[in-house]
């Protein structure tokens, strides 16, 4: 072996042993907590920092503080992030979605608290730990595994940490401390932070932003161990570190030179690529906290002060003018977030990438230097880079088809630093690229008049998106995604839209930023900006136009008025207590004045008490919808609204016969578990047919094959005659069937008419008077309708997912569990308005425990027993059969 070949394996190894402690203490934190700690980067960074700071500026001993800083400090901060942040939202409810904004802000948090501390400025002699010889790290990253592995592996603590993860309401249950688990995990991940920052510093820039995003980049070590095995996460860090250091002994020459060279030091950020994209997911959870209740319509006066506070600027001058030129473009830039974030619930880390390429794009063109395309003027060189970047959200849009939390998250964040290292680093692109300002806008105050008309339209724009039908149907995918597309939104359609009208938005921005500091600055489009923007328009109402512009405001005012980083510190404290107002500060502000508003209760005088006496009957027949669904046949309208009384108001569409859905010899498997083994069903035309059998039976698991939630393995699935057994939940809601959950599948930020709507607006059929015939089918008309699906009683939300799926004009409608949280009224209600909708001619499919409900309803049964049917008949000859052999229902 070369003595070249030696030395660069060497410094590979070096490398690879503090990617392998990353690895580690993720791993173990992962798996302790459930939690991705974004935040281990900026742990990492405080402790180089501390000491630092202890030995260099104090001159206190090396050893003897580093050992306090590796021992006490680094768990310390562990332990009061698991006690503080993460066991709060666990205790609130273990929200996935809220624990990922939570990490990604306690490191903006970090991040700006060490800013504002230490400076922004790089670090060059931060001392020395253990020498450049790799053996020492090695074999510290060695022993670890090692020992973490087998702690897992043999011990009572291993045996409690797995429990704890897999399901942590049923670890307490079972006795064992979810608490000093978590605490312990969080510890260990913490140390082996600190321990990552200390040997990485001396040899590496410390600085606030630099250091944690480094460390950041080598989770793919942790992706690839798909946050559960030690040994590979040492071996690929191990690999990827030595493939690093022989890389830089490669030359290449031409025009991709510096791109290759790039590639060649950037290994680990390839990895993350490759990890993040094209690895088996991780973390499947949902990507954002849903939305707890209504949204709460922003006040018309905090808009008047919104609109003032952006024209005050117009009476500035110098600096200050200069500075608040920043603030609408960043302002379109976080609107793009309100359309991916707020809107359509996708999670999404990488907009300062399609940022940085608006703005990149829009210097390029204005310069001339893209070949075979001319020199343009600013504007048509902006219109042009968003045209150019919007095809590009497709990046990240594509892999949100299949991906939802973690995994969002990672193939976003992978996607904002492999552009920032393979585009915005490159000098062939970015060297000296200057970028003037459009013709008649060169100065402050005509810009800013300029930027202030651009977002305006964007604000108007994304004003009519949550408006109208695509808003509607973005807000349903937000609320509830398979709920969404069970009503017949095209839920992947839909995600890669989003993605790309906030990759067009962000560009604008971004191009109009340039413009506005006349220079393409790769550094204001850094990864770390991706998440402080992302954390800042969560925390201030992700789907909330005028919180996007207050961040926008915030982010540029603190960063220009005070030290660097306030910005950052202030959205991370915001961002670390988000499980307590998910909604924003201003729906926090607003339901704490709800609930300290006095409560007053009217009382009628004695007249009062006379007239209301004698109007009873009167209002009694006419005030307010009925409790449950009226009885077709006896009163199924409240009013003339040019329909009829009777059966007829019934016939939710005039339609022709429909046809039956069939399935034959499905089978479907869970690894190698098989839950349906060859079943033969065939739901008609005008009957009910049931399925009864025991949990586990593979009842819910038939549904889904039906519904188009989950293909089978073998078998199919045709709806009169044609084969839909390939074809997804939306395309068959589309052909004319409909489904209901077991767990309520309602939209609880639109109101009950918009939630009926989008039923019909996806359906198979499109009558605009298809929703007020639903709503007076299912008792939901009068001032019920305009009330927010947020809060209402079971009964209700069951009679509005019934509305919404009938409205649609369904040939088959799929009931799962119907009755579930349902009095025996609204029991009664729903059988008489089933039999009614057969009556009619829809073929209905119903998965109920409920015997009696099924032997009054049903017209014919089958019972499933370990994934096979195994009874067929009359509810009477069946339900008798079932009763005498005791099997459950």
């Amino acid at each position: 072996m070369s003595s070249l070949t030696y030395d660069l394996t060497l410094a590979g190894l070096s490398v690879g042993s503090a990617a392998a402690l990353t690895g580690i203490g993720l791993i173990v934190t992962y798996r302790a907590t459930g939690v991705l700690n974004f935040a281990h980067g900026a742990i990492a960074m405080v402790c180089a920092y501390v000491l630092r700071q202890c030995v260099v500026e104090w001159g206190w001993p090396l050893w003897p503080t580093a050992a306090v800083t590796l021992v006490f400090l680094a768990p310390g901060i562990g332990v009061a992030l698991e006690r503080f942040v993460f066991r709060p939202l666990a205790v609130l409810g273990g929200d996935p979605a809220q624990t990922l904004v939570a990490s990604i802000g306690v490191f903006v948090l970090l991040v700006g608290g060490a800013a504002v501390l230490w400076g922004q400025g790089a670090r060059d002699d931060a001392p020395e730990l253990v020498p450049a010889d790799p053996w020492g790290q090695l074999g510290v990253a060695m022993l670890l595994a090692v020992g973490v592995g087998a702690v897992i592996r043999w011990t009572r603590f291993g045996t409690e940490l797995r429990a704890v993860v897999d399901d942590r309401q049923l670890a307490v249950l079972g006795g064992i401390d979810a608490d000093r688990v978590a605490a312990a995990g969080w510890a260990f991940g913490s140390f082996t932070a600190g321990l990552t920052g200390v040997l990485l510093a001396p040899y590496v820039r410390l600085d606030p932003y630099g250091l944690p995003l480094l460390v950041m980049e080598v989770v793919a070590v942790a992706v690839a161990a798909r946050m559960r095995s030690l040994p590979v996460a040492v071996a690929v860090a191990l690999g990827i570190g030595v493939a690093q250091s022989q890389l830089t002994r490669l030359h290449p020459s031409g025009w991709a030179e510096p791109l290759l060279q790039a590639v060649g030091a950037n290994l680990f950020v390839v990895a993350l690529l490759v990890a993040a994209l094209a690895l088996p997911r991780v973390g499947s959870r949902d990507a954002l906290p849903r939305t707890a209740s209504a949204r709460v319509p922003t006040p018309q006066g905090a808009w008047i002060v919104a609109v003032v506070l952006f024209l005050l600027p117009l009476g500035f001058a110098g600096p200050d003018l200069h500075t608040s030129v920043q603030v609408p473009a960043l302002g379109v830039v976080l609107l793009s977030l309100v359309v991916v974030t707020g809107r359509g619930g996708q999670i999404s880390l990488g907009q300062a990438a399609y940022a940085g390429l608006g703005a990149l794009f829009t210097a390029l063109l204005a310069a001339g230097r893209i070949p075979g395309l001319p020199r343009l003027p600013e504007l048509a060189a902006l219109a042009a880079a968003v045209v150019l970047v919007a095809p590009l959200g497709l990046l990240t849009g594509w892999p949100a088809i299949g991906r939802r939390g973690l995994a969002l998250a990672l193939a976003t964040f992978a996607v904002g630093v492999g552009v920032s290292r393979f585009v915005f680093a490159q000098p062939y692109a970015t060297s000296g690229l200057a970028l003037d300002r459009p013709a008649g806008f060169d100065g402050d105050r005509a810009y800013y008049v300029l930027e202030l008309v651009v977002l305006a339209a964007a604000s108007l724009a994304i004003r009519a998106l949550r408006r109208g039908r695509t808003g509607r149907a973005l807000a349903a995918m937000r609320d509830h995604e398979p709920g969404a597309s069970a009503a017949g939104v095209q839920v992947p359609s839909l995600k890669l839209l989003a993605f790309v009208s906030g990759a067009a938005l962000a560009a604008l921005g971004g191009g109009m930023l340039g413009m506005g500091v006349r220079a393409f600055d790769p550094t204001a489009f850094d990864p770390v900006r991706g998440l402080l923007w992302f954390a800042a328009v969560v925390v201030l109402g992700a789907d909330s136009t005028l919180g996007a512009l207050l961040a926008a405001a915030l982010l540029v005012g603190l960063d220009a008025g005070a030290r660097g980083g306030v910005a950052a510190a202030l959205i991370g404290v915001l961002a670390v207590l988000v499980g307590r107002f998910p909604g924003g500060p201003y729906e926090a502000l607003r339901a704490a004045a709800e609930r300290l508003r006095p409560r007053r209760t009217a009382t009628l005088t004695p007249t009062g008490s006379r007239v209301r006496g004698r109007l009873r009957p009167a209002a009694a027949d006419g005030a307010g919808p009925p409790q449950g669904p009226p009885a077709p046949g006896v009163e199924t309208s409240t009013g003339d609204a040019g329909g009829s009384t009777g059966p007829a108001e019934a016939r939710v569409h005039d339609r022709a016969p429909a046809p039956a859905l069939t399935a034959r010899a499905l089978r479907a498997r869970y690894g190698t578990f098989t839950a349906l083994d060859g079943v033969d069903l065939d739901v008609a035309p005008g009957r009910v047919t049931a399925i009864v059998g025991p949990n586990g039976a593979g009842k819910s698991t038939l549904f889904h094959c039906l519904a188009g939630t989950l293909r089978p393995t073998h078998g199919r699935v045709a709806l009169g005659g044609r084969d839909i057994t390939r074809l997804p939940a939306h395309a068959r809601t589309r052909l004319g069937i409909a489904r209901t959950f077991q767990q309520l599948a309602v939209f609880p930020s639109l109101t009950v008419a918009e939630n009926v709507r989008v039923g019909a607006e996806q359906g198979r059929l499109r009558d605009p008077a298809a929703v007020d015939r639903a709503l007076r089918l299912l008792a939901l008309d009068g001032p019920l309708r305009s009330l927010p699906a947020a809060g209402l009683p079971t009964g209700t939300l069951r009679r509005v997912e019934l509305a919404r799926a009938v409205a649609g004009g369904p040939r088959v409608l799929l009931l799962d569990e119907p009755a579930a949280g349902l009095d025996s009224a609204e029991v009664t209600a729903l059988a008489r308005l089933l039999k009614a909708l057969a009556a009619d001619g829809t073929a209905l499919l119903v998965v109920e425990h409920d015997l009696d409900l099924v032997a009054g309803l049903a017209d014919v049964v089958h019972v499933m027993t370990a994934g096979r049917i195994v009874a067929s008949g009359p509810p009477g000859q069946v339900l008798d059969a079932l009763g005498t052999t005791g099997a459950e229902a």
